[in-house]
């Protein structure tokens, strides 16, 4: 399905989109060259549709399961975002990220030797520093993210979600995950999205960009694409489906919409954008569908860490519970994985 099905007006979009980008680089694009997005329109049904198929899907068995699982595992950002998080808590996540898959099964499948891990690390501002602390301890050069900018909500002062990103930055984060004003997209203040996230950009430095659009509060699928678009062209190196705190949050049609943002963003500028889901990705079975979500839309370029992303928390210990059934033949017990 072209993004033409997907009911956006590509027509006026790419007509106007090269003359857009060569105005990025201005901290106030004018309003002329973003005029284009009041236009775009998203076809719901087919996009409903599409989602369907990919749902409808039969998994892979066997072999190729535990290949594609422990595929999975190396594009999760393993995440803890609570409440009661501590620096013990963070260091045992950490451990769990460098150590994802018990050693005696990652031999009987003969990758022991690969140096398996997750892509990342997440947690709040304040657990940068022990991350850090912890992946330098253990001898690892897994990327600590740092959720941002007044995280879930993204209600607090620009001025202070600035600084929140400048906080993690200068204590260690590479990867900064920032929230958008829902308030923006819900109000059609396109510009002043584009200027928010360009100061995100820039504060970050060298960090990578994840633009968390939280789509479950964006109201459309239009909003969707429209943020997406917006986000990418701000300077986002990834753009992330949602928080994990809204009441929904990463869904097959969300995805569809977002990865063919993506796609329209590369075929004009040549630019690849990564994509993040996260919030309700629990099952090893329901990673294997996002995989294959990934390949069908953007194909295999996109399965690697740096432009690929699954935000967990719990998805990594039903993967290593699926691993442990293929290798031995029986469901681990609860002490069979401790770590899980």
């Amino acid at each position: 399905m072209s993004a033409r099905n997907l009911g956006t007006e590509l027509g006026s979009f790419l007509e106007c989109f090269s003359c857009l980008l060569s105005h990025l680089a201005l901290p106030h694009p004018e309003n002329a060259y973003l005029s284009w997005i009041s236009k775009i329109q998203v076809n719901q049904p087919a996009v409903l549709r599409r989602a369907e198929q990919i749902q409808a899907r039969r998994v892979v068995k066997k072999e190729w399961q535990a290949a594609w699982l422990l595929k999975a595992v190396t594009f999760i950002d393993l995440t803890t975002l609570s409440g009661d998080d501590t620096s013990s808590n963070v260091q045992r996540l950490c451990y769990k990220a460098k150590y994802p898959i018990r050693e005696d099964l990652l031999k009987a499948l003969n990758v022991h030797d690969k140096g398996l891990t997750t892509a990342a690390v997440c947690v709040y501002p304040a657990r940068v520093c022990d991350a850090v602390k912890a992946l330098k301890a253990a001898g690892s050069t897994i990327p600590v993210a740092s959720v941002a900018t007044g995280f879930p909500a993204g209600q607090t002062h620009l001025k202070t979600r600035l600084e929140e990103i400048r906080l993690a930055v200068e204590d260690g984060a590479t990867e900064i995950d920032v929230v958008i004003n829902r308030t923006l997209v819900l109000t059609g203040q396109w510009e002043a999205l584009y200027d928010e996230i360009r100061q995100f950009r820039k504060t970050c430095g060298e960090a990578h960009l994840k633009t968390i659009l939280a789509t479950g509060e964006l109201g459309s699928l239009t909003n969707v694409y429209k943020a997406s678009m917006i986000a990418m062209m701000a300077g986002s190196d990834f753009i992330k489906t949602s928080t994990g705190k809204e009441t929904v949050n990463a869904t097959f049609p969300v995805a569809i919409v977002m990865l063919r943002a993506i796609r329209d963003f590369f075929w004009k500028t040549g630019n690849k954008i990564g994509f993040k889901p996260a919030g309700g990705i629990r099952s090893a079975k329901d990673s294997l569908a996002w995989l294959s979500l990934i390949k069908e839309e953007l194909g295999d370029e996109w399965l690697t860490p740096e432009l690929f992303r699954i935000g967990a928390s719990t998805l990594l210990s039903d993967i290593e519970r699926q691993i442990y059934h293929h290798v031995t033949g029986r469901y681990a017990a609860y002490h069979d994985l401790p770590m899980s």
